[in-house]
């Protein structure tokens, strides 16, 4: 990895991994950090409460300021594979801010709503294994509505009544979401912790993390999440499509929430 400042005692800035402080606190919307590397337009923390994408969920948005008060627009976020997370700005960062201040705030309103989005998706892909024997082949969350695809026999618009009127019913049981770790030799064991064939869910520094819907599923999952789902609103599919001979994606919306 290439860094384009220069640190203390003009010495290269090498970071080790960004904290990711969304793992611990969903509601994380602002974050103190220190700047510890700018490459191009893209600047790093030594932690961050931005989201870098992934698992169907995008990158988050927002802006950082910095310790001369400047404001930079972040317009989305990557990680590396030194897992670093990358902040993107619209406009090139001032040059000496390494090892500087500086302050991380998300664009609250869309976290809020990806985070409903992420929620129902659990819940849904829940009702769908568990009754229907459907496994996730694709998603993509988005903050007007969001798409889910599905390995799923038989499906019809029977079918997709059932499931709205289920996660609805599971949605209005306020149901406490949580997230911990487990070890990834645990992980390996776990079957029940998976909704996808094909993709498995990252391992990191031995651990996986693991959402919780109390009462309801677990499954692992590196995403953001409600803390309850009576916040996520009413849920309804408003279009499908055959992607295959038994591939369905179903197009969602989600009504009223909180995005509080």
């Amino acid at each position: 990895m290439n860094t384009a400042e220069i640190g203390g005692d003009n010495q290269p800035v090498q970071p080790h991994g960004t904290k990711r402080l969304y793992l611990e606190d969903d509601r994380c919307f602002e974050a103190e950090a220190k700047v510890i590397a700018v490459l191009e337009n893209s600047i790093a923390f030594d932690q961050t409460c931005f989201y870098p994408g992934g698992g169907g969920q995008p990158p988050d948005d927002g802006s950082v300021k910095l310790q001369s008060g400047e404001v930079l627009e972040i317009v989305s976020a990557y990680s590396d594979a030194d897992d670093i997370i990358w902040h993107l700005s619209k406009s090139q960062p001032p040059s000496g801010i390494v090892g500087l201040p500086a302050k991380l705030m998300l664009n609250r309103q869309r976290r809020l709503v990806l985070m409903r989005y992420h929620t129902v998706l659990h819940v849904l892909n829940t009702v769908a294994l568990r009754d229907y024997d459907g496994w996730i082949t694709g998603v993509q969350i988005g903050a007007d509505y969001s798409r889910i695809d599905f390995k799923i026999e038989g499906f019809s618009s029977a079918m997709c009544s059932e499931l709205e009127q289920k996660v609805n019913a599971v949605l209005n049981e306020n149901h406490a979401v949580k997230s911990y770790f487990i070890h990834e030799e645990e992980f390996r064991t776990r079957d029940d912790l998976l909704r996808t064939l094909e993709v498995k869910p990252p391992v990191s520094h031995g651990r996986v993390r693991v959402v919780e819907i109390e009462g309801f599923d677990a499954q692992a999952c590196g995403g953001t999440h409600v803390s309850n789902t009576a916040e996520v609103g009413t849920f309804s599919v408003f279009r499908t499509e055959n992607k295959g001979k038994i591939n369905k994606r179903l197009y969602v919306r989600l009504a009223e929430g909180s995005d509080k």
